[in-house]
């Protein structure tokens, strides 16, 4: 037979076991959650690098349309200086031809 301290210890023995089985569980769920709110904070990550691509993607698609719009105003600029200066050449030549 066993004494009564012996039942007194394989009883708290016994809690012991049960509550570190709880313990056990608990942890487990909080693994389970912390795994699944990783997950979910990857595919955010995963979600907001797409969309920040694509951003991306059509602003430098803007900044090729602005540059070449940039371009033929600089090109036509160019041209109406050009223009002028032959313009003003030329009025140059006939004010002499006429003050003649």
């Amino acid at each position: 037979m066993t004494s009564p301290d012996a039942l007194h210890e394989l009883q708290a023995l016994r809690d012991e076991v049960l509550r570190v089985g709880r313990d056990v569980g608990e942890i487990k769920t909080s693994c389970a959650v912390l795994v699944e709110r990783s997950m979910r904070t990857e595919q955010d990550v995963r979600d907001l690098r797409e969309d920040l691509e694509s951003e991306v993607g059509a602003l430098r698609d803007e900044h090729a349309a602005v540059r070449t719009e940039l371009e033929d105003v600089k090109r036509r600029v160019w041209m109406a200086v050009g223009g002028v200066m032959v313009a003003g050449t030329g009025l140059g030549f006939l004010v002499q031809f006429l003050a003649k």
